[in-house]
């Protein structure tokens, strides 16, 4: 009896660890990906050379992955971020393959972008510290974190980000163009806030470190 238990365990054991296995994520495969799919619009490495399109290098990997199955829609139900060129880049992407490309590029470093305009800084700084009181704005450094790192899953490293990518995506929150932000947070904020607000506050993170 003791040793059928002890075989039964084993057989688990081994079940259990090759099934972890099956589930690794195959970074040389995303690597390739990265290379011969990815690589015209964010580079091989990440860090995109288009302020059309994200730096996603370092970018959490939680986060890449949830935008990434959130552009294909899963389990019958439509995509929540609709983007026609993401929407047929992922289309043929399974689970594993998601995985797989998030891990891949959230492990190469983010080459990130200088500030480059001076005259927000201020207005910037402020609203990412203090948020915008008398309009219910909170800071952005609630979510975000003082220096722009961001918390994975939810909350996406803006740090070294394209200061005209994170200006377009707020814009796009606050015009109910882009909806898969959770609870409707971003939307609610953003649809508070004028252009200028926008633009410094995009202007600011993109020169935090």
């Amino acid at each position: 009896m003791i040793k059928r238990s002890l075989l039964l365990s084993s057989l688990l054991l081994v079940a259990g660890g090759l099934q972890a296995q099956d589930q690794a994520p195959d970074l040389e495969k995303a690597k390739q990906t990265a290379e011969t799919v990815c690589a015209a619009c964010h580079s091989a490495d990440g860090n995109s050379q288009l302020p059309a399109n994200p730096k996603i290098a370092g970018q959490h990997e939680d986060y890449l992955f949830k935008q990434l199955r959130e552009f294909k829609g899963w389990n019958g139900n439509p995509p929540v971020r609709e983007n026609a060129i993401m929407g047929a880049m992922v289309a043929g992407l399974e689970e594993a393959d998601m995985r797989g490309l998030a891990k891949y590029f959230a492990s190469n470093e983010l080459k990130p972008e200088p500030a480059k305009s001076l005259g927000t800084i201020e207005l910037g700084q402020k609203i990412w510290r203090a948020g915008i009181a008398e309009k219910g704005v909170p800071a952005c450094a609630a979510c975000h974190g003082p220096a722009g790192a961001g918390m994975p899953a939810q909350y996406p490293r803006l740090s070294g980000q394209f200061a005209e990518y994170t200006e377009a995506q707020m814009k796009a929150f606050r015009d109910g163009v882009r909806l898969n932000d959770p609870n409707s947070m971003m939307r609610m904020i953003a649809i508070k806030m004028t252009d200028p607000e926008i633009k410094a506050v995009a202007d600011y993170a993109t020169g935090l470190r």
